[in-house]
């Protein structure tokens, strides 16, 4: 696995543009540039020249840190993104405000390969408007030099003993449905009572926060400059590759599941170019190459086969059927978003 290369990347969050030197397909329309949106340390971009090689199309890769950042970008309607990376509640939401366009599946042959249990989500119920890109969990990481107690509730979180040494996801959904989780409520509660009672948790928390992060936590974690703090589950994998003090749990109230998508916003000017670079991250070798380099689950049957056991039979990253029956995936809220958006400007303002 190349996870020098990911460990280096996780320091470097920006823009990323690829342009096509030599090698080009000489049938290939080189004047075209495709423009791809993706979040932080989210692909091998090896595999984005290896596409340019192959069709002669160049990729201009810019990254971002939050789906809420990229809904924003796109919905203002400035951007001219070809490719994005919704998390499944963002799908729904911009397919529901008719920001994406259908994805004509005839150009995505390698479709097949993706996991009949990732098929007719609930987000895009007739596999319309996105496919599945990686999916995964988020949990605790937390250094075992430093933490000697058991860690198997989210409440080790409220632990005064931590104080200053704890890092939380600076993401409304994310954050709220922790507290949510540790009050025994549901990731999608619309319930402004059980909403309030999550935001009041968290201001309870807010002296023992160090800060709240999402790319830059990576590195606090892996420098052993914090105890703990909150993580998707396949950067926990690369993690503790990297470092064997650091271990990762998803707490027993449980945990988000969630699936990262590809999709092609309205706004896009090159479709057929966005199919074609879609497909080509479904091929089993580029889906394994990208697995290993990611460290996320991959839906891709093909790359299932073809990766090595030691990743596919790692709980961290394919946990039990048992945890994720207890795992929730996020819905979009409509307008009662605004009930979370409300609570996460009293917390942060606090």
């Amino acid at each position: 696995m190349a996870k020098l290369r990911r460990i280096i990347s996780l320091m470097t969050i920006g823009i990323m543009s690829f342009t096509l030197l030599t090698g080009c397909n000489k049938t290939a329309d080189s004047t075209k540039v495709l423009n791809v949106y993706n979040v932080g340390d989210y692909i091998d971009e090896d595999l984005i020249a290896k596409f340019e090689k192959e069709t002669g199309i160049s990729v201009l890769y810019e990254t971002y840190d939050t789906n809420e950042m990229m809904y924003q970008k796109v919905k203002s309607g400035s951007t001219n993104y070809d490719v994005v990376f919704p998390s499944d509640y963002m799908v729904e939401k911009m397919k529901n405000e008719d920001l994406l366009q259908k994805i004509d599946f005839k150009n995505i042959p390698n479709m097949k390969y993706i996991d009949e249990s990732f098929m007719n989500p609930i987000y895009d119920k007739k596999n319309e408007y996105s496919v599945p890109y990686y999916w995964g969990t988020f949990g605790i990481l937390y250094n075992k030099k430093m933490v000697k107690e058991p860690v198997d509730s989210w409440d080790i979180l409220w632990n005064p003993k931590y104080k200053g040494s704890i890092m939380m996801f600076d993401s409304v959904r994310d954050t709220m449905g922790i507290a949510l989780k540790d009050l025994g409520y549901s990731l999608n509660s619309t319930n402004p009572k059980e909403i309030n009672e999550a935001k009041e948790l968290l201001e309870k928390q807010k002296d023992l926060v160090l800060a709240y992060v999402n790319d830059e936590g990576k590195d606090r974690l892996l420098a052993e400059e914090v105890v703990m703090g909150i993580i998707y589950s396949g950067d926990a994998v690369t993690l503790m590759e990297e470092n064997p003090n650091l271990s990762y749990v998803i707490p027993k109230e449980g945990t988000n599941k969630w699936v990262d998508a590809m999709a092609i916003p309205k706004t896009a000017q090159n479709k057929k170019e966005a199919e074609m670079f879609i497909n080509f991250l479904l091929d089993p070798e580029v889906a394994k190459t990208n697995t290993e380099y990611i460290g996320y689950s991959t839906p891709n049957t093909g790359a299932l086969d073809l990766l090595d056991e030691e990743i596919t039979s790692n709980p961290v990253a394919y946990p039990s059927e048992a945890v994720i029956k207890k795992a929730e995936s996020f819905v979009d809220l409509g307008s009662d978003i605004k009930l979370y958006d409300r609570a996460w400007i009293e917390l942060k303002s606090k």
